[in-house]
């Protein structure tokens, strides 16, 4: 089913937060203008009849549903219930309502913490069944995951054309640089930025830095969804990422050399170190919608960095 989002209204849930500004924004160019993207004080998707209330009210063409309870390994750890419910029940209700509704489309972001601990490398999305994930970071990665198999039996049962895309680790302006629940690429920013302005003669980070991760800059995990959105509308899962892998020391210098800190980094190996490795096959993504990622990882950092230069004070 081709969408044409210009002619389209479009439920944008999670509009507010990092990935949704973004898709919002992209919404916009392609030339959307009936969106609508209410924020979590206005529609609480953890209430049914709220979110019922909704799509009574919208009655949207496409939904893409963003909406996530999110966070890095600290705020994983502190919240592993919180995350499992929130995740489950927004994705519950979501779909159920979109069935009931008769929405043409909807496009369902999953993450990368679904996978198995110890997948093969790349992550094939053949693999997502073959074992259990992360443990610091399960209960969201299994909520998520459980919305494929509700995606995919409300496709056999009721031939809705819900589709489910598995982003790598985002990262881009706007990104969230608290440090009680940020993810890695932020929090080692900031991190680095202020010890520069002390002057201070180290930095402390978690885990023993061997840990390898993927990164996809926020803009090109817009397109990809938005990509889907037009193209896409097979039940299988689809992986969005950049295809290349980074240890968490070699990220650490990176970001340590292009914000100019030049004093001593310590690895703290009392802290978690999360997966092993996470690299994704992204094959699947070109061959089906032609998603290919188009920002070198040089460049978005720099991007990254640059805004949140402009924007410290909000942070502070």
């Amino acid at each position: 089913m081709s969408i044409d989002l210009s002619r389209s209204k479009v439920l944008l849930t999670g509009g507010s937060g990092f990935l949704g500004s973004h898709v919002r924004d992209g919404l916009r160019a392609r030339g959307a203008t009936a969106i609508v993207s209410p924020r979590s004080v206005d529609v609480d998707l953890t209430d049914a009849s709220a979110t019922r209330a909704l799509f009574e009210r919208e009655q949207p063409d496409l939904v893409m549903h963003l909406a996530a309870k999110v966070g890095g390994i600290g705020a994983n750890l502190k919240h592993p219930g919180t995350f499992f419910r929130d995740n489950m029940v927004m994705g519950l209700n979501v779909l159920e309502e979109a069935r009931r509704a008769g929405t043409k489309k909807v496009v369902i972001a999953g993450t990368i913490c679904a996978y198995p601990k110890f997948a093969p490398i790349p992550f094939r999305e053949a693999d997502l069944w073959n074992g259990y994930p992360e443990e610091t970071n399960a209960p969201y990665g299994v909520a998520k995951k459980a919305l494929l198999v509700m995606a995919q039996a409300y496709r056999n049962e009721f031939g809705c054309n819900f589709v489910m895309l598995f982003p790598v680790n985002l990262y881009g302006p706007r990104d969230n640089f608290d440090l009680e629940s940020s993810h890695v690429i932020p929090a080692m920013i900031r991190k680095f930025v202020e010890a520069k302005q002390r002057g201070a003669s180290e930095v402390v980070l978690w885990g023993d830095g061997t840990p390898t991760r993927e990164f996809l800059y926020v803009d090109d995990a817009a397109s990809g969804l938005l990509a889907a959105a037009e193209r896409y509308d097979d039940s299988d899962p689809v992986n969005l990422g950049a295809g290349f892998e980074i240890s968490m020391r070699d990220l650490a210098h990176k970001i340590a050399t292009l914000v100019g800190y030049d004093k001593n980094v310590i690895w703290d190996s009392t802290r978690p170190n999360g997966q092993p490795r996470r690299m994704l096959d992204v094959s699947r993504a070109k061959e089906r919608f032609g998603f290919s990622a188009r920002v070198s990882f040089d460049e978005g950092l720099a991007k990254t960095i640059a805004w949140y230069q402009d924007n410290r004070e909000k942070f502070s």
